[in-house]
């Protein structure tokens, strides 16, 4: 059997897809803090935007380690953490660390989660915008040779 080689997120990508993600806050007129985490969900990078939010840089490292966490968009887990939902009561968990609305993508790497991007800073709706122009930069290394 060949050895498997496993996509990563490097700093430099990282730092890529943070810049995607200010582009697009920046075409938006938003100020937002952006996170990219690793396969453990610890910090690759790190930027927030001049005027962002003061709660966006927790929020934006929170949703990402939660993508990485639960492999799952944030923006899905909404109607999970619900009352009655499959997952409810699982924001509390952790101190409250999971998150569960829009901004946090994670980066799969065929059957592995190997990072995420965490955006927060605009509306939900912005916030995963922003999230999807970091991971569009994402999808896009992984199809470079």
């Amino acid at each position: 059997m060949g050895r498997v080689t496993r996509f990563e997120i490097t700093l430099a990508l990282a730092e890529e897809m943070t810049a995607a993600a200010i582009a697009s806050a920046t075409s938006d007129d938003i100020a937002v803090s952006i996170a990219v985490v690793d396969a453990g969900g610890h910090l690759v990078s790190f930027a927030r935007m001049d005027g962002a939010e003061i709660a966006g840089p927790t929020l934006a490292r929170d949703k990402a380690f939660t993508a990485v966490a639960h492999r799952i968009a944030t923006g899905e887990l909404t109607a999970l953490i619900a009352p009655g939902g499959e997952l409810a009561g699982m924001n509390a968990a952790d101190g409250g660390r999971y998150i569960a609305f829009p901004g946090g993508l994670p980066c799969w790497d065929g059957d592995r989660v190997i990072g995420a991007i965490g955006v927060s800073g605009g509306t939900a709706v912005q916030d995963q915008a922003c999230a999807q122009a970091g991971l569009t930069v994402y999808l896009q290394a992984q199809q470079l040779p």
